[in-house]
């Protein structure tokens, strides 16, 4: 018997793509798929889209649309929060503009199945419109404390035991006020996997087309303009408020948290000296070594 998937998706204005993400779930093989989507109120008729086009197709299901997240975080922890998933035997997320390759969750629940783990991710093919295409590798080995100050990959690959994500919502629902000053949803699934001792997995095998323009919200770490934006987050606070508050949702403290906390410079020091431990990428770690080293990290 197939492995039943329900598929969390979230929206904004997505008619212009949306209908290639939802023909390549719908055309997953070997698995039977749920398509849960989630509007934050597009002003382009994307749902009016989707039930027009799909107005026979009862994989996909509609959640009521009647309050502005504004942000794919916000509308995951909607999904999250109120997709009831209880008959199925895994939780998949997706964005609404990417390709998923025929053989994306399949390949997933059998590496979950083979290997005993909890968790799934992938690399992804990062395209243009213009042709241009890079791969996304986040297959590197864990380090120790990785998942405090990064997530595994895009969380639109992530496949997830229904068990795993069930403590996450119990989690959600204790700390949701914490959820408003958290805004990246894939980095705290992460985090929540490897402080608590799920096993997490990361394919260096694409899963799927991963679509770059204008309009992404976070997409491929790819060029000098997106290094300069993200440079200025992890320096303006907000990199150490993400590491705080995502570590104070996972219950999660130790040496290193205090560290990021108290901010002195034999705190600095000290994260200096596991610099190697904190990001899985050589190149990531050096630019935390300067993020860190340079005066004015706040």
């Amino acid at each position: 018997m197939n492995k039943k998937i329900a598929v969390l998706l979230a929206s904004y204005n997505g008619v212009k793509y949306i209908k290639d993400q939802v023909e390549s779930i719908l055309n997953q093989k070997e698995v039977e798929v749920n398509i849960f989507v989630s509007d934050d109120l597009s002003t382009d008729g994307t749902v009016e889209y989707l039930q027009d086009i799909y107005k026979n197709e009862k994989r996909l299901v509609y959640l009521e649309s009647n309050q502005k997240f504004g942000g794919a975080a916000k509308n995951f922890y909607r999904l999250i929060k109120d997709v009831d998933f209880s008959n199925f035997d895994y939780v998949s997320l997706s964005d609404q503009d990417d390709i998923w390759y025929k053989d994306k969750l399949i390949r997933a629940i059998n590496t979950i199945e083979e290997k005993q783990i909890d968790a799934y991710s992938s690399n992804v093919l990062a395209f243009w419109e213009d042709g241009r295409e890079v791969l996304i590798d986040k297959s590197q080995p864990q380090k120790k404390y990785d998942f405090l100050f990064s997530s595994s990959g895009p969380g639109c690959t992530y496949v997830i035991k229904k068990d795993f994500l069930t403590n996450f919502k119990k989690q959600m629902l204790k700390k949701q006020s914490l959820l408003e000053k958290i805004d990246l949803h894939d980095w705290l699934l992460y985090a929540f996997a490897r402080s608590n001792n799920y096993k997490w997995f990361v394919d260096n095998t694409p899963s799927m087309l991963y679509r770059q323009h204008e309009n992404n919200e976070f997409g491929a770490n790819n060029g000098f303009k997106t290094f300069k934006k993200r440079w200025k987050k992890a320096r303006n606070g907000w990199y150490r408020g993400q590491i705080l508050n995502t570590a104070i949702f996972c219950d999660y403290s130790n040496k290193i948290t205090k560290s990021i906390e108290n901010n002195t410079y034999l705190d600095k020091l000290y994260l200096v000296k596991n610099i190697l431990q904190l990001r899985k990428k050589s190149s990531e770690s050096i630019v935390l070594l300067l993020i860190l080293i340079i005066p004015g990290f706040k």
